[in-house]
């Protein structure tokens, strides 16, 4: 149905600071990303995501919104936004665009007047709370980037929680006029025609009204390797609440007000993430789509991906929930980097890791130059702008490494990114990936990505169709899609050293496909 193009459908991630700066000043804006629209159709896909293009301070690179209804002047004006939606539903792309709704910017109007006293009109939309005794905060809460959740106001002389930066002021979705608020936003947003929203923290809105102490992370032996103490809690106080979930359903029926519009939500949990996008899309009355962080780690193994996907649709009873699977995004190393030690050639394992990610039951997320091969890039300490990077240099570099601005053309940088300096630089490895030097070779990675994605669209089977994993020993993934008599094998072989393998049942009348990446496929009747 035309209302349901998002189920199997193939998003496309923008990083609007990093896809094409049209005005020298060496950040990407709205009308750069336009120019390059046709980048964008050209590969298939069938929806672009743009992340935070909202007014901010830009202390978390637009993940700290001043203003929820109008454009940041460094990305352009609404008007230019408004002409980017226009040309991208010409080419027949749908537009997603980021909501940041569980914080907003400590600049943001509405925390201006929370903070001014215990009895203002906004008083409780924000979370305050109580020092101890001692002064201290009123629980062990930490931040994901680092330190306490927790900061003090001398005005009202409470503390008010943050679960990312103390400029990033937590929301207090326990208060009906938030939540109301926050669907106004989104009304606005779809009254202008686009076609949904990617959700950030979802599973952050609510928190625990008692306050409690988190308990100690139940993986112990992990705790010495921990560079960052947030992984030593088991956050069941500070996010994931249950009472998520009846906000979500109020998130559904005001899109399911515009019909054709969808949802994807970000499940940031390390403990249940797989369980939490089956609740949040189950049903048909919340989310349409999530995703988490369980295909954006270290681990590529066939029973890592068999787990995560099985679990999924085990608690979400078969084709009740939905989910959207992504190997990279702007919040992690580029997948490139991170699983190189299962290959011998990048290039044959970013083709194998994208027909890995083709043919997995679910919607799809691609993060802009997946579709180039583009590696992490090396960014030095001076060059950082990621403030959880700067914080725990050089355990953890950040996520600067993946949001480094998109190569276009061929030489030296910026390839034609900016005509001035970029915000952040391009590495020379990246120079050598540009659009224009992979469009016209028939074996570069970009045109790989156009004909698997084109394969995908043609095929029902790839779509919609269901999933059956085989018994194979690692590190051999297979499986089968079917949609009605129409079936498909999948198999890949996620490790550096060739393989044979033996299938029994295919009949002396199949030919079996060529493999890539050291796979030999003997049939058997």
């Amino acid at each position: 149905m035309m209302q349901e193009w998002w189920r199997g459908g193939v998003i496309y991630q923008v990083y609007p600071r990093s896809f094409q700066d049209s005005d020298g000043d060496g950040v990407g804006d709205l009308p750069g990303i336009m120019s390059r629209l046709d980048h964008i159709a050209s590969l298939g896909v069938d929806c672009l995501w743009l992340s935070p293009i909202f007014e901010s301070p830009q202390a978390d690179m637009g993940y700290d919104v001043s203003n929820y209804t109008d454009i940041d002047r460094l990305f352009g004006s609404i008007e230019d936004f408004d002409s980017l939606i226009a040309r991208a539903h010409a080419l027949g792309l749908k537009v997603i665009v980021d909501q940041v709704l569980s914080h907003s910017s400590d600049h943001h109007p509405w925390f201006t007047e929370s903070k001014l006293s215990r009895t203002n009109a906004r008083a409780d939309w924000y979370v305050w709370a109580d020092p101890l005794e001692d002064g201290s905060p009123p629980n062990n809460w930490p931040s994901v980037f680092g330190g306490r959740a927790w900061e003090w106001n001398s005005t009202r002389r409470q503390y008010y929680l943050h679960n990312f930066l103390n400029a990033q002021p937590d929301l207090n979705f326990h208060n009906p006029a938030v939540q109301d608020a926050v669907l106004d936003v989104m009304r606005f947003w779809l009254e202008r025609g686009i076609d949904g929203f990617r959700f950030d923290t979802v599973n952050y809105f609510f928190h625990d009204q008692m306050l409690r102490s988190n308990p100690p992370a139940r993986r112990p032996e992990h705790l010495p390797y921990a560079v960052n103490p947030y992984d030593m809690q088991e956050h069941v106080y500070s996010k994931s609440r249950p009472e998520n979930v009846a906000f979500l359903k109020r998130v559904r029926a005001l899109l399911d007000q515009f019909p054709g519009t969808t949802s994807v939500g970000e499940v940031g949990d390390s403990h249940k993430a797989v369980e939490l996008m089956a609740e949040y899309t189950s049903g048909g009355d919340k989310l349409h789509m999530c995703y988490s962080f369980e295909f954006l780690g270290e681990e590529y193994t066939a029973a890592h991906f068999r787990s995560r996907i099985e679990n999924f649709f085990n608690a979400s009873e078969g084709d009740d929930g939905w989910p959207c699977w992504s190997f990279s995004n702007h919040d992690v190393r580029r997948h490139i980097s991170r699983w190189a030690p299962f290959s011998q050639n990048l290039v044959d394992l970013g083709q194998q890791a994208a027909a890995l990610l083709m043919s997995l039951k679910g919607s799809i997320c691609l993060y802009q130059g997946e579709e180039l091969g583009l590696p992490e890039a090396d960014i030095n300490f001076e060059e950082l702008t990621d403030p959880p990077g700067i914080r725990f240099w050089p355990e953890y570099k950040g996520r600067d490494g993946s949001r480094t601005p998109m190569p276009w053309e061929k030489g030296e940088a910026p390839n034609g990114f900016t005509t001035g300096k970029p915000w952040l630089p391009i590495k020379a490895n990246h120079a050598q990936l540009s659009v224009a030097a992979q469009h016209g070779d028939a074996a570069s990675m970009l045109n790989f990505y156009r004909q698997i994605l084109a394969w995908r669209r043609l095929s029902s089977a790839l779509v919609t169709g269901d999933i059956e994993f085989y018994d194979t020993a690692e590190p051999v993934l297979a499986f089968r899609r079917t949609d009605g008599e129409t079936a498909m094998l999948c198999l890949f072989n996620l490790s550096a050293q060739s393989l044979e393998i033996s299938l029994n049942g295919l009949g002396d009348d199949i030919e079996p496909a060529p493999c890539r990446a050291g796979l030999r496929i003997m049939a058997k009747n």
